[in-house]
């Protein structure tokens, strides 16, 4: 194409699609042309970045198998040279794993052959709206969600931005308390569904009996008590964002429902005869190994690695001391608010303690600590005597990952150590550790063991399997 018709042309066109077979472009630009779309289709590698040299586009739909290179190369092209473009591939079916490639390159999405028009209004639905959104989204609820400027913070920030632009599944690993969903809201409202719902699930609370139906609803006198039709959680979250939290507490059964949901992105009601298309964006998150649950035959393989596509790691609170500072003022602000007044201060002692206290639970046991310093204190500002820590659970007294204790932090070799030559059946000194926390947060909730269990970051069922163990249930 030479300047002058370079000049000629628009230089802004809606897609681009590049795929070898004559009449898959055909059926798909007729596709896009219907819903108001101006399309350029090309066959080769070579020609579609010639034509992304020359125009803007607003999405780019490329096929993984071209006569002169392939779609992940293409992916590749457009994040070094188009870093705003969203791009979607084109798969044969069964062909689900290069696709998950093309996701973790960068890819927006991915459709499978042969294309269903269904699926394919619906990509591109949310591919146009995500450069309409985005910097929107980015100025607003998402800056005040997130509290922190520590390296590691910073880091997890950036990777979070760049997952809200694609519909990668994500899974979202870390400790109790270091805000699992906090990140997964930030995801959603940065990414293209961000006017559609954000439906947090926490797996581990919804009884076994009930898993199917609060997962895919159902059907009036499918069962007794089914005394109307009912949304499933799929359905609630349809168009928008489904968080399922602590998913490593899915029972077996389920987790082979729930790979064919993700799978067919379609759900199938109790009681209904056929399935029911669905809409949504997966996250979920654990603060287990799912890569020891599969070992261990307690989580399945397949889908952990529909789930695991792209990982994202949270960081422990001791891992960005720097952020406790600011992180408190926050805190602080909120339960002011709440309680009306004006917010309390830290006293230095108060904030150099914190700040060389290990948080076993992370920000939520800050959270915890303020609420009850707060409490406690008469005067404006607190001291480093109205905060009370756990023992021995400072930033000196901690040992490395490899000591990690039962709830994934390190628990200090010498708390309750009872020596080597202890007597046969004592507990290891992370049990007791484990032990003490959960009776001071059971005495902090007068037994109330569901306020202490979240408190504690864990589920209702853990807390009575722990109390169960050692016999005070």
């Amino acid at each position: 194409m030479n300047a002058v018709e370079r000049r000629q042309r628009p230089q802004s066109v809606d897609v681009l699609i590049v795929d070898d077979e004559e009449d898959i472009r055909e059926l798909l630009e007729l596709s896009l042309m219907r819903l108001g779309l101006a399309c350029d289709a090309v066959g080769t590698v070579a020609d579609a970045i010639a034509r992304l040299e020359a125009r803007r586009y607003r999405l780019c739909l490329t096929d993984m198998r071209l006569p002169d290179g392939d779609g992940l190369g293409l992916v590749e092209h457009i994040q070094a040279h188009c870093p705003g473009l969203p791009v979607a591939v084109i798969t044969a079916f069964g062909s689900i794993e290069t696709a998950i490639r093309a996701l973790k390159l960068g890819a927006f999405d991915f459709v499978t052959k042969p294309v269903e028009l269904k699926a394919l209004r619906e990509l591109v639905t949310h591919a146009l709206r995500l450069g309409a959104t985005g910097d929107k989204a980015a100025g607003t609820t998402p800056e005040r969600a997130l509290i922190g400027h520590s390296p590691a913070f910073m880091q997890l920030r950036a990777q979070a931005e760049k997952l809200a632009r694609n519909q990668a599944p994500v899974f979202i690993h870390g400790e109790s308390g270091t805000g699992k969903e906090v990140i997964a809201r930030f995801i959603h409202s940065l990414g293209t569904r961000t006017a559609g719902p954000f439906v947090p699930v926490n797996c581990g609370a919804i009884s076994p009996e009930l898993m199917e139906s609060e997962f895919f609803g159902h059907r009036k006198g499918s069962f007794t008590g089914a005394a109307s039709d009912k949304q499933g959680l799929f359905q609630a979250a349809s168009g928008g964002t489904l968080f399922l939290d602590e998913i490593g507490e899915l029972p077996l059964a389920m987790q082979v429902k729930l790979l064919r949901a993700i799978q067919e992105r379609a759900v199938r009601p109790v009681g209904a005869h056929a399935e029911e298309p669905v809409d949504v964006r997966l996250l979920s998150a654990s603060h287990q190994d799912l890569g020891r649950l599969v070992a261990e035959g307690r989580f399945r393989q397949d889908l952990f690695f529909r789930i695991n596509v792209i990982t994202l790691r949270m960081p422990p609170l001791r891992e960005r001391r720097e952020d406790i500072p600011a992180l408190a003022e926050h805190i602080l602000a909120r339960l002011a608010a709440r309680e009306g007044g004006a917010p309390r201060r830290l006293s230095a002692a108060a904030l150099h303690a914190l700040q060389g206290y290990a948080f076993p639970g992370n920000v939520r046991e800050l959270e915890n600590l303020l609420e009850r310093a707060c409490a406690m204190c008469e005067g404006d500002e607190i001291d480093a005597a109205d905060i009370e820590l756990y023992p021995d659970q400072t930033a000196s007294g901690w040992l490395t990952d490899s000591a990690a204790g039962p709830f994934g932090f390190q628990v200090p070799g010498d708390f309750g150590d009872h020596g080597g030559g202890g007597e046969p059946g004592q507990e290891p000194a992370a049990d007791d550790a484990e032990r003490l926390r959960i009776i001071r947060a059971l005495e902090q909730t007068r037994w109330n063991r569901s306020a202490a269990a979240r408190n504690l970051g864990m589920t209702l069922r853990q807390l009575r399997y722990r109390l169960q163990k050692w016999g005070m249930e």
